[in-house]
């Protein structure tokens, strides 16, 4: 469509803000609208939280963004925030598997080896001879999509899935790598899977492009101050817009009008629209769609979350000489440990250390999909667990001098086999209706880019351009694992 043809947005209002709401908000004031955002707790932000503990700023929620994706980084430099951006200042990672902290494994796409060499140390000596068995196998058809451990374990072996696979995929989705969809949650390797027969040539195909292409610098950025500070300078920029944020207004009802526009409830008050972003968490998508879009609304009803917590623990940093080098480990669940990362945040970020240098923050995350007696869990046992298994991870005894926990109760939406066709057949419902788009992380990726590109397609929907959406469902946007404890 071009530019003399694009439609005046009107007034669009924003159901939720977390940062896809808000980047939908953001998109929608440059095409020109006029904007009112809702949203039903009482803060900005949704998964991404600033907090501080022992004095010190520092995430709650999601701590880094991939900085390879325009997204993330593109918002975050139009709202002022390009001079705050900051790579990590150590990329080094380790596995705590098989009793013992090893190095994190080069040469793989996901935890998906190249050569059985790259798991050298890690997997056992008959799981590496498993994985020389893969270019002996006849091909094997992923069809239209497969479980990314079923199809690496029918390939590799489980011990490469196990020991690597699940806790990078963990990290990510904090769910089961053995019902994670490969074309939604690794999209590249459900490609090449497509074209070589033998996964680990797959894989080296990958890497050979990925050598070839230009150093786009690092793979990761977070901002100093934290990443918790992006939708509250997003909401800002909203606000000097002139776009309106309403927080404690919780929608409850959401219905078209003749002979075109919306209407919408939320906490006493009724707004009038020509056109609404649905992003919000499915569950509240599928209640808001109920009436105008019933089977899309089914559709979302169905998918599961995962919860988990977000234990931060503040030292002496005299007191953690224990402590390895590097950004922290990833813990496999076959190992059947309680935390599943750490992150030595104070070595990782620079913004972090600068602040209190006689300090060393760590993180620990706990809680999987389908895990619920560790999280029924009070706080003093999350901290007590988790000093635990720092100390047999580390040999780190010391007492912080401070501790906080962050629950993020149903946080990470799961992906499983098939969810490109649910997220398709919520499109496809939602686009007979005008004036109505969905967004968010439920649908093309959970990182912080995956759920900007979703609100930028919404946006583009609202305005008659689907072409966005259409990229989305066929390239969906990969949300790799940023080291550990992510």
């Amino acid at each position: 469509m071009s530019a003399d043809q694009t439609p005046t947005p009107g007034h669009v209002v924003v159901i939720g803000a977390g940062v896809a709401g808000l980047a939908a908000a953001h998109r929608l004031l440059e095409r020109g609208a006029r904007v009112t955002v809702l949203e039903a707790s009482g803060r900005v932000g949704g998964k991404l939280l600033p907090g501080e503990v022992a004095g010190v700023r520092v995430d709650l929620g999601a701590e880094s963004m991939l900085a390879r994706r325009p997204e993330a980084v593109g918002l975050a430099r139009e709202v002022g925030l390009a001079e705050r951006l900051q790579a990590p200042a150590t990329a080094t990672a380790a596995l705590w598997t098989r009793g013992a902290l090893r190095p994190m494994p080069k040469g793989h796409v996901m935890g998906v080896p190249g050569t059985a060499a790259a798991l050298a140390g890690v997997l056992s000596e008959e799981g590496l001879a498993r994985i020389a068995q893969d270019a002996e196998l006849p091909r094997t058809e992923v069809g239209d999509d497969v479980a990314v451990g079923e199809y690496v374990a029918a390939r590799l072996g489980r011990e490469v899935v196990d020991r690597l696979v699940e806790p990078l995929l963990g990290g990510v989705y904090a769910g089961d790598a053995y019902r994670i969809s490969l074309r939604s949650a690794v999209p590249q390797l459900f490609a090449a899977a497509r074209t070589h027969t033998s996964l680990t040539e797959a894989v080296r195909a990958i890497q050979a492009r990925t050598a070839a292409a230009p150093d786009a610098g690092p793979v990761f950025a977070g901002l100093a101050g934290g990443v918790g500070t992006l939708p509250l300078a997003v909401a800002e920029s909203v606000r000097a817009r002139g776009g309106e944020i309403v927080t404690h207004a919780r929608v409850t009802e959401l219905r078209r009008t003749a002979p075109h526009g919306w209407r919408i409830a939320a906490a006493g008050r009724e707004l009038r629209a020509d056109a609404v972003v649905v992003a919000a968490p499915a569950p509240a998508a599928a209640a808001l769609l109920a009436a105008e879009a019933p089977a899309a609304a089914a559709e979302l009803a169905g998918v599961e979350y995962a919860s988990m917590a977000l234990v931060t623990l503040a030292y002496r940093r005299a007191e953690t000489a224990a402590l390895p080098e590097g950004s922290g480990f990833l813990v496999p669940p076959v190992d059947g440990r309680t935390i599943k990362a750490s992150t030595f945040a104070s070595r990782k970020w620079r913004w972090i250390a600068d602040q209190d240098p006689d300090l060393m923050v760590l993180r620990t995350s706990v809680g999987r999909h389908g895990e619920t007696e560790i999280l029924g869990r009070d706080d003093d046992d999350l901290v007590a667990v988790s000093r635990h298994d720092l100390e047999q991870a580390t040999g780190l005894t010391a007492t912080p001098v401070a501790t906080r926990v962050t629950r993020w109760d149903d946080g990470l939406p799961q992906y499983p086999v098939g969810h490109h066709a649910r997220v398709a057949r919520v499109r496809d419902q939602v686009a007979e209706l005008p004036g109505l788009a969905v967004c968010g992380a439920a649908y093309d990726g959970v990182g912080i880019p995956a759920t900007i590109a979703s609100a930028n397609a919404a946006v583009d929907r609202i305005l008659g351009d689907a072409a966005a959406e259409t990229h989305l469902a066929a390239h969906p946007v990969q949300s790799p694992h940023g080291g550990a404890g992510e």
